[in-house]
């Protein structure tokens, strides 16, 4: 019984989902409205000109109900479609459409007897009928079982006032029969033939709403799971989330490969003294001004965010995606990042930091493994590798050597043989950095 009822009730307003995924659902359904519109249309259309070219049928004498109900439907459909781009169509007008296709089509069997001077019994004969399957099928597209169901069910009682119409009209030209030759040829009714054509109409109702129930039930998963692949997009590089959502077989620690790229990490000077004495809120307000200000930079120039940490951003460029320019789209970025957070250092006084926001930049090439690590419980996808270790060394030595984007001197020399156009840089040999055992050449690209 709460399986039936759930038929009734499949709108994802009443469903326990987050509101986005709700929307995105009644986005869907909006533009499935629109194509049952225009195949309704289309359909109303392509019968008008099969009536206009089609020669007439022997026999007629009465009143002729199809034109009149074709220009009818015609422009309910023009009126409904109109609305459906205006608006999201409510329920109840969606019931009040499936009640007019049935009736229409019900009143066009029903003025058969009339058109060609008939007893009722005569109309039972027509195969119009089967055009009800049309629109319980039409209703199909939006993958909504109750309108399915609605459908199904008006048309049944639509037939069956036409059966119980036939019975009681005239009974002395009309008799019950079970002769079906006699059936198919005289004024008789045959109980078995209409009972067969009313379960025929509510077990294809029936079957199609059970099944379309299943489907919705796997659409709303597949569009919850479509939302979430989204917001991966937000928290991982698009060619991570794509692996993700993509892969074959399920993530597990330990999966990764071996690439050669460029590492890159940015921080703010002095950050963690400066913000133990501000309010948290213009912290955070500090640090999605500077992130707006370098994450564009670091992604317009192939690179990839690895991780926000703190105050700090590590970036990758040829890690997740292999590239031939890995080096020279690092050295870019590295200026890039100096000319623009240079030029926005005193508007962050206006946002409560207590001095103009000074950055510090460094780059390190090299092999490095990217992958997932983790336990089963909790992955995360990251770079490792000798680099990173370096990138975020040499950052630290900023401020010791008075400089504001460094990098080692072979990263510079790769940069340049894959095309970089970085013009004369100040070259340190042999400086001294903390936690790394020897000596390293060092390039500058930016003072302090």
């Amino acid at each position: 019984m709460a399986r039936f009822k759930q038929l009734w009730q499949p709108s994802p307003s009443r469903m326990v989902v987050p509101v986005r995924i709700r929307d995105e659902i009644h986005r869907r359904d909006a533009a499935a409205e629109r194509l049952i519109g225009w195949v309704q249309l289309g359909v109303v259309l392509f019968f008008a000109l099969l009536y206009s070219l089609a020669p007439r049928a022997e026999g007629t004498q009465g009143f002729n109900f199809v034109p009149f109900a074709l220009s009818t439907y015609f422009l309910f459909t023009i009126i409904r479609l109109y609305i459906s781009y205006q608006r999201e169509l409510p329920d109840w007008y969606l019931m009040i459409s499936i009640v007019v296709d049935v009736c229409l089509l019900v009143g066009i069997i029903f003025s058969f007897h009339i058109q060609y001077g008939q007893h009722p019994t005569f109309y039972l004969k027509a195969p119009t009928l089967m055009y009800v399957f049309l629109f319980i099928s039409l209703r199909a597209l939006r993958l909504d079982p109750s309108f399915v169901l609605t459908t199904g069910l008006v048309a049944a009682a639509g037939w069956f006032g036409l059966v119980a119409y036939a019975v009681i009209a005239d009974m002395d030209g009309m008799h019950v029969t079970r002769n079906y030759v006699e059936y198919l040829t005289s004024n008789s009714i045959l109980i078995g033939a209409e009972l067969d054509k009313l379960i025929i109409i509510l077990a294809v109702t029936g079957i199609l709403s059970v099944s379309l129930y299943r489907a919705r039930t796997i659409f709303f998963e597949a569009i919850r799971d479509h939302v979430a692949a989204e917001d991966l997009k937000r928290f991982f590089a698009p060619e991570v989330a794509q692996s993700i959502t993509g892969a074959d077989v399920a993530l597990e620690a330990g999966q990764g490969v071996s690439r050669t790229a460029a590492v890159m990490v940015v921080d703010i000077r002095s950050f963690t003294t400066a913000a133990e004495s501000l309010p948290p809120e213009t912290v955070m307000r500090v640090l999605s001004r500077y992130q707006e200000c370098v994450v564009p930079i670091i992604q317009r120039n192939n690179g990839r965010i690895d991780k926000f940490l703190g105050d700090g951003i590590l970036a990758t460029f040829g890690a997740v995606q292999a590239s031939e320019t890995y080096a020279a789209d690092a050295v870019a970025a590295m200026r890039d990042i100096s000319e623009r957070m240079r030029a926005v250092a005193a508007e962050f006084v206006d946002e409560g930091w207590p001095e103009p926001l000074r950055v510090g930049v460094a780059a390190a090439c090299g092999p490095v493994t990217v992958g997932v690590i983790g336990t089963a419980s909790r992955l995360e996808y990251t770079v490792i590798g000798s680099p990173v270790n370096l990138a975020a060394k040499l950052e630290d030595a900023n401020k010791a050597l008075r400089t504001s984007a460094i990098l080692t001197a072979d990263c510079l020399r790769i940069a340049r043989s894959q095309g970089s156009l970085v013009g004369d840089v100040e070259m340190r040999p042999g400086v001294t950095v903390a936690g790394i055992a020897q000596p390293l050449d060092i390039a500058v690209l930016a003072r302090s």
